[in-house]
């Protein structure tokens, strides 16, 4: 064999054994737009397509509401199925595995899973069967303006419980200070409260014992009084004014122009008071606090008990190879390493959390670690049908348009329909 031709069967040998990447784009669709987050994704993008000659990576941002509306619509045509999307898990997942519209992505990303929260990784697994990576957890806390409490002279530590909690939002009142702030335009941010009251007087089996139909399942007494504490709360007129028709973007802007005490949240707060300002800017870190949901007296939740979630990328059917390759290329340390350091997100690749370097992100971390119950977003947890319901009623009930027996009912009747 000739020199040229010794060459050129190396050269289709070669071809042949390197994974070929060419003229193809992966989307990405996801919700979350904290900048600090999106530069860590710009870059593993950037990173990506320098290293594979064709390939673009593009990520799509629809608003939390936006993506729920149109996700389904676009996961029934190929043409606007995206490759990879932002995940919560639950039985919202559950519903799209069974509608076909996922990928099992499980041998392919066994060694990249290994390295990463096994918990986490279990969240977007079903039947034993994996459909995405996950690369976040974190925690809806009571996210708290210190120089506001100090103005109306509430401690946080006074707020520890129900009764406190109460008690400091009427002080709050009589300081001329909004005491919380919520973007029930959207719903979801409601049913945070809602969630949290049935938790803390249920304990870590009210929602599991509730699917079960235990004890009446949703019309259970603990889903009732949660519906009654709320009306407690909304009685004292404790949200900013119009908050039945605030987006959450506009909420989030509200508590980064200091004119409201708190906000019941998720951590992807802090990325969001900031750009949703007014001055663009927001409250300084060491002006935020951050507390716990408050106990009930006689409930069976534990305080530490924490709400929040693990969000992934999941695949799609007929997504391609690209779309997994880049998903464990994003996967990797260095990616979770530069979120952390960032504070864009807690980062679920294990050791990644010794580079946080934000306070309050550090905090939540903590409080992520030490938790002994972390429960899934309600209307995630619940799938599509339950949980926009969970999501409706919390508004209609705190908002005194229905009674808390007519929401339980709602939610069972919802249930028994599923």
């Amino acid at each position: 064999m000739s020199l040229r031709s010794l060459a050129f069967a190396s050269a289709c040998v070669l071809a042949l054994s390197t994974p070929s990447f060419a003229d193809t784009t992966v989307t990405i669709l996801h919700v979350n737009d904290n900048p600090a987050a999106k530069a860590v994704w710009d870059q593993a993008a950037s990173d990506y397509e320098a290293a594979h000659k064709g390939v673009k990576i593009q990520f799509k941002y629809l608003e939390n509401e936006a993506f729920k509306a149109k996700l389904p619509t676009m996961l029934q045509s190929e043409d606007s199925r995206p490759s990879l999307f932002y995940s919560w898990g639950g039985g919202v997942m559950e519903a799209q595995v069974k509608a076909g519209f996922l990928k099992d992505i499980s041998a392919d990303v066994a060694d990249t899973a290994k390295s990463l929260s096994p918990t986490a990784v279990d969240a977007f697994t079903l039947a034993g069967k994996t459909y995405g990576l996950p690369w976040d957890t974190g925690a809806v806390p009571i996210f708290y303006n210190k120089t506001l409490f100090a103005k109306a002279g509430v401690k946080p530590e006074d707020m520890q419980n129900w009764d406190g909690f109460l008690a400091g939002v009427k002080k709050m009142k009589a300081a001329g200070v909004t005491p919380i702030v919520v973007g029930a335009g959207e719903k979801w941010p409601m049913h945070f409260w809602y969630s949290y009251l049935v938790m803390r007087i249920g304990g870590a089996n009210a929602l599991s014992d509730a699917k079960a139909g235990k004890d009446g399942g949703f019309k259970n007494a603990t889903w009732v009084e949660a519906g009654k504490r709320l009306q407690e709360l909304a009685a004292l007129e404790p949200f900013q004014p119009g908050y039945v028709s605030t987006s959450h973007g506009q909420s989030a802007g509200v508590f980064g122009d200091g004119k409201a005490a708190m906000d019941l949240m998720g951590d992807w707060l802090l990325g969001m008071q900031g750009p949703s300002s007014s001055n663009g800017k927001g409250l300084p870190d060491t002006d935020i606090g951050v507390m716990p949901f408050p106990s009930l007296t006689g409930g069976k939740g534990a305080a530490g008990d924490t709400l929040g979630g693990v969000h992934a990328f999941v695949v799609t059917k007929g997504a391609p190879p690209e779309a997994v390759d880049f998903l464990k290329f994003f996967s990797g340390e260095k990616y979770a390493k530069a979120a952390a350091a960032a504070g864009a997100y807690v980062p679920v690749f294990n050791g990644s959390e010794s580079e946080l370097k934000n306070p309050l992100v550090k905090q939540i971390a903590g409080i992520l670690a030490t938790t002994k119950y972390h429960q899934n977003f309600f209307d995630q947890d619940l799938g599509p049908s339950v949980g926009r319901v969970i999501n409706d009623i919390s508004v209609s009930v705190a908002a005194g348009k229905m009674t808390p027996e007519a929401a339980a009912a709602a939610i069972q009747e919802a249930a028994d329909q599923q």
